[in-house]
């Protein structure tokens, strides 16, 4: 399938391109680097190679979320957001950009989503998971009572939320402790997001603000399999609910929650989430340039699925999700004459 757009999909500015380094192999570190610090060579090359007609752009992890002082991270956060509006304007009609928000400052943070929807033309907001605050060991996570007003802005400006994953801080990270193996995208990651997002939902939340659309990555890290089980554990036992949340989890889970099939490139897999939460809540994304995007885009183009569900997940969901034109076809032979034409 041509024409795909693709929404994890990462760059880095000369100030944050170390926060990159050891998630991989330092021999990968020379390819992984120009591949962060480069939007319009390589990987437009990439796209047009691989039927990809856009990508949806956002800063590397940590990134913001690891400056502790919320006046540095605001100013961290406005200069890339900045720099990534003037990338982004260079060729609108193949990059779109999520915004990085300091979120140390709830206040400071909904400022900043404001400027970067209303202002810079943003399609929603992509963060790193928690933030650390005034402390490398202060970690804070969204469900605090201080982000009330920061949700209901979210909610307000209509935009979507990437939850992204991080690592725990070591302090937290006692069960990889002789697993180095375990960090990162092989399984902290998932887990570290997995669990925010629970706290969000637990939270009542989208009681509060039930048009919130949060996104997550990797086919969900691992939830769309353990929502039931959250849910209907113990289910003969007779108690009180734990947690403020009026609903099961799961009914959040399938309409306020977004799932893309970044770095998760296993067709039973999407099969699963596409059962859990149907085809009109997934979306196709790469998670370049952590992983290739020919990989991603020659098991999707393949996969087993019909073509009106591949048609969704790989172009219309997010053109619906973030109001992107729609004047183009998406039939697979119009979307390749589209993307030739870009050449």
């Amino acid at each position: 399938m041509n024409g795909k757009i693709g929404l994890e999909e990462h760059f880095a500015t000369a100030e944050t391109l170390q926060d990159s380094a050891g998630y991989l192999p330092a021999s990968s570190w020379k390819e992984l680097s120009s591949r962060l610090l480069d939007i319009h060579g390589k990987r437009l090359q990439q796209m047009d190679e691989h039927g990809m007609e856009m990508m949806i752009l956002s800063l590397n992890a940590p990134a913001i979320q690891a400056v502790p002082s919320p006046a540095l991270a605001n100013d961290m956060a406005i200069r890339s957001n900045d720099f990534l509006a003037e990338q982004v304007a260079k060729r609108p009609d193949r990059f779109q950009a999520f915004a990085a928000l300091p979120l140390q400052d709830p206040e400071m943070a909904s400022r900043e989503l404001e400027r970067c929807i209303q202002q810079l033309g943003f399609k929603g907001a992509l963060v790193n998971g928690f933030s650390q605050v005034d402390s490398p060991e202060n970690v804070v996570y969204y469900d605090a009572p201080q982000y009330a007003a920061f949700w209901a802005e979210v909610e307000r400006l209509d935009a979507p939320f990437y939850l992204h994953p991080r690592n725990p801080v070591p302090s937290r990270a006692q069960i990889y402790e002789g697993h180095p193996w375990l960090m990162g995208p092989v399984w902290a990651f998932g887990q570290e997001t997995a669990v925010h997002a629970l706290r969000l939902m637990a939270s009542g939340l989208f009681d509060r603000h039930p048009e919130l659309k949060i996104i997550l990555g990797h086919m969900g890290e691992g939830l769309p399999y353990s929502m039931w089980r959250v849910d209907n554990c113990n289910a003969w036992v007779d108690g009180p609910k734990a947690y403020p949340a009026k609903r099961p989890l799961g009914e959040y889970f399938a309409n306020n929650f977004y799932l893309t099939t970044s770095g998760n490139f296993r067709t039973q897999t999407l099969i699963d989430a596409m059962l859990e939460v149907g085809a009109d809540r997934i979306l196709f994304s790469t998670d370049w340039p952590f992983e290739n995007v020919d990989h991603a885009t020659s098991w999707f183009d393949a996969a087993s699925i019909s073509e009106a569900d591949r048609i969704k997940i790989g172009r219309t969901n997010a053109q619906k999700l973030f109001k992107l034109p729609v004047d183009a076809p998406a039939s697979p032979d119009a979307s390749r004459r589209m993307v030739g034409a870009h050449r």
